[in-house]
Parts: structure tokens; sequence; C-alpha cells
């Protein structure tokens, strides 16, 4: 259909235009979608199996949703990615404030128009990028803002009475008719407004200022929530709830790969970012053990969730790090170093809820020990265990490494800013550090292998082999019991 061409209501139906429902037409260019086998959500990473699906199954049944789940978990994304199932065109009464389908009018002005001039009413054509409409509910919503009220300045222009209808000014969501309209943390809103959001879903009215309006509006409704706002800030009003089709519950990534995948993704790095910082990949699988670890953390609000958004600024900040690093010592290109990811502190701190004893602990703390956490777990599935059973007179793999520490005199320190060639040089000192490497990871690049040393270090102070101090400029690591005797 040549939309260049159609200009007015005549125009249309010589076009032998169909009207549809929004709800019609997600449905049916959802099914030409699941026919083609094309991908339904693009980008949305780790539903393919659950939320989607289920997703899916809502639309088929043309049900208005509620999206289920804690921050930072793709819930308004996937309302966004809902406009893709929308026809690219459709056709709306110009001037309409409600975008009211020609074929079928709803407001006083199209009825009005399409009586007066007939099949020369003049028709304009809405972008599905235009038919989104979104809310965030806070406590000071009010009615007119969702609904609509009566404009006193136009009742006095127009000279007519406030029973009129055409005082009325629209609020948000009879102007998204034939729209998606998406109402984010729905349990905030007050439950006046909630009541006249189920009238709108269940009778097809608005009643504002003591009349009632028949305004059978053509809407797919979107909500989301948090599970905690059930039981703190506010709850969903029972008739309410009744009346959404599906709830579909949404939920973290379960594996780091998927998790990496999401945060690569969405992560708004500089070209020149990516040219000047190399970074491994077990320094990636270590950004997204952080955030497993501060999911299961007993110092976290786990009600209160730890958003994805958490991974994407962290791994911002990471390459920050070691960019201001070659910045600062003129390096043209660098490697992403263990000490690099105290750069990431700022942007877990401002991501968790902390309970009552991680605010003791401190959040810059709680921070920083999940770092050392995530080394822990990840630490076996790359090299031996460490037993704390083992016999003296057998050899273990970490002995040659914890005797070059005791022979030191003094404590190995990694200074955060030392140069490239410095550093590596430090690291190539611990000679054990090479066989260890060659022994359990021996198809490790030479580039890649610097991390993975550094990487030993953490872990064997994270399971008391070693001992490491945090200062000012760097790192120290000892073995413990030159840590014991010098007090640190």
């Amino acid at each position: 259909m040549k939309i260049e061409t159609i200009k007015t209501l005549g125009d249309l139906k010589k076009a032998r235009y169909q009207s549809k429902t929004i709800k019609d037409e997600l449905r049916d260019n959802l099914i030409k979608k699941l026919k083609n086998k094309e991908t339904t959500f693009e980008g949305v990473h780790g539903y393919e199996n659950t939320v989607i699906p289920e997703l899916e199954r809502a639309i088929l049944s043309r049900h208005n949703i509620n999206l289920l789940g804690l921050r930072g978990q793709a819930k308004t994304r996937l309302a966004r990615l809902m406009l893709n199932l929308l026809d690219e065109y459709i056709p709306v009464v110009e001037g309409s404030e409600i975008n009211d389908d020609p074929l079928n009018p709803i407001s006083r002005f199209a009825k009005e128009i399409i009586k007066e001039k007939g099949n020369e009413t003049p028709i304009s054509w809405l972008h599905r990028s235009e038919r989104f409409a979104e809310k965030l509910a806070t406590p000071d919503v009010t009615v007119a803002d969702i609904i609509g009220d009566v404009d006193p300045i136009k009742a006095a222009n127009l000279k007519l009475s406030y029973a009129d209808d055409r005082v009325i000014h629209y609020g948000m969501i009879p102007r998204a008719n034939r729209c998606i309209f998406v109402i984010n943390e729905l349990p905030d809103l007050q439950a006046r407004i909630q009541v006249a959001l189920f009238n709108i879903l269940q009778e097809g009215d608005i009643q504002i200022r003591g009349f009632k309006l028949r305004l059978p509006l053509d809407i797919q409704f979107l909500f989301t929530a948090n599970p905690e706002d059930y039981t703190n800030r506010g709850s969903i009003v029972t008739p309410l709830k009744d009346r959404i089709g599906s709830q579909i519950l949404t939920h973290y990534p379960v594996d780091i790969e998927t998790a990496r995948l999401i945060t690569e993704q969405e992560a708004k790095l500089v070209e020149g970012q990516k040219t000047t910082v190399i970074v491994p990949d077990l320094a990636r699988d270590l950004l997204e053990q952080i955030v497993f670890e501060a999911r299961e953390s007993e110092l976290i609000d786990a009600k209160s969730g730890v958003s994805a958004r958490l991974s994407i600024t962290a791994l911002e900040n990471l390459l920050s790090t070691a960019e201001r690093r070659a910045l600062i010592n003129g390096d043209g290109q660098t490697t992403i170093r263990l000490s690099d990811f105290v750069g990431i502190i700022p942007a877990i701190t401002g991501k968790v809820e902390l309970v009552y004893e991680g605010e003791q602990e401190g959040a810059a703390m709680v921070a920083y020990n999940l770092i050392g956490d995530a080394v822990k777990s990840l630490f076996t599935e790359f090299f031996p265990k460490i037993s704390k059973l083992q016999k003296e007179d057998e050899d273990g793999p970490y002995d040659d490494i914890v005797s070059w520490f005791f022979n030191l005199k003094e404590g190995f320190e990694l200074l955060d800013d030392l140069r490239d060639k410095e550093y590596k040089n430090l690291i190539n000192a611990i000679s054990p550090l090479d066989d260890l490497l060659g022994k359990y990871q021996p198809n490790l690049t030479k580039q890649d292998s610097y991390f993975v040393k550094e990487f030993v270090l953490w872990a064997l102070v994270e399971f008391k082999v070693l001992s490491k101090h945090r200062f000012t400029e760097g790192i120290q690591f000892k073995d413990p019991y030159g840590s014991f005797i010098s007090g640190i």
C-alpha cells in the first residue's frame, strides 16, 4: 500500500484498508515472525527459553501484561521492542488528539469532521515509532496527568458548559490511543489512579470531574513492577491486578556467558578505548562473577536486586582505569591488570543496597571484598584447588610460589600506575608462576598471561596462602608469616 497517495478517507476506502485493534496488530505480526523463524525480541539475551516464550503467548492471547522483576532485568527494553511488532504506519484523522481511526472514530472531534467532510476527511499516517508512551509511576501522579481534566480556559474561549466533552484536556492514556502504553513501577501509583485504570481496562470509559465519557480506547497496556514493592512501598489493587491478563516473571542472567554478552552489547565504550586497552577473557569473566557474588552476598539486600547496569558501568570504569594509566605513562597500548579492578569500586557502591551489617562494613570495603570473592570462585576453574589438608611431606602446586615470597626480605609491591614494561618485569620476576601456567594453562597468550599471573597471586591471598595489603599507590604481597611478624 502506497501511503503517499492516500490522503483522504475516500482514498483509504478505495485502497480497501482494514482496521485492526492494536492487540490484533501485535498478534498478526508476531504470527508472521514466528512462521518465518525470525527473532522477535532482538538484543535480549538469556530469556530465549523463559521470558520471551511467555511474552509471545501473552501477545497471542491479546493480553495486557505485567512484567514482574527486580531492577535491571530488561523489563522496559522488552516493552520498547514490542514496537517492532506493530504495523509500520496506521492512518489517523488529521488533527485528532487521540489518534482516531478514520474508519472507526471515537472522539467527538473526529466524528463531527467525518460527518461534515465525508470522504474528503483528511488523514495522516502515524509511524510505529510514535506509538509508544511511557510513564514512571510516582506518588504525585494525578488523575489529570493520566486520564485528563476539564480545561476552564478552553471552556471560556468556546463558551461551553463544563459538562461538554469538548472542554476536556486529555491526559496521557487517551492520547496514547492505538499505542503501547507502559506504566513503570505500577505499585507506586496511588490506589485511586489504579481504580481509574481499572475503569479503562474493564468498562472502556473515563470519568472526569463528575461526568462519565464513553471512550472505548484501543491500547496495549504493559506494566512493570518490582516484587519488593508489593509489600513495602505500595501494592496493586486487586480489581486491577485481576484484569491484567498475564503476569510474567523476569530474572537475571543465569551464566557468565550470557552476562558477558549483555555487558559487551550495552557498554558505551569509546572507539579509542577499544584499541588502547586490551581486555583478557578472564578479566571479562571476573567482572561478571563480581556481579554474581553481589547477588549472593549476605551484606547486600537481595530484595532490591543487583542490576545488570552494575557490570555495564563497571566495564566502562575498568577500561577507563587502564586508559588513564596509559595516558599518564605515554603507553600507546596497555592490558587490563587485576589491580585495575580497584577502579570499578565507585561503579559498585552506587548500585547496591546494603543491609545493616553491610553498612557497618562500609560500601567501599564490601565492593573490594566482592572482587576477592569473585577471584576465589573462578580460581578452581583454571587451577587445582588449594587443600588445607595437604600432608607436610607432600609437594603442592603452589609451594614454589610461597617459598619465593618467603625468601623475600621485603614485600612484593605492584604500584597502580606502573608503566607496562616495569609491570611485566616485576611479574616475570616471580619465576614459579611461569612453571604453574606452563603446567595448567599452557595455551595462554603472552599478553593474557600477565593478568592470569596476578590473578593467581590474588587467589592465593583469598585462600590464606599469601597476604595482601592495599596502600595508597598500589598493592603489596607477602607470605602470611611475614605479614604476621610485621603486623600488616
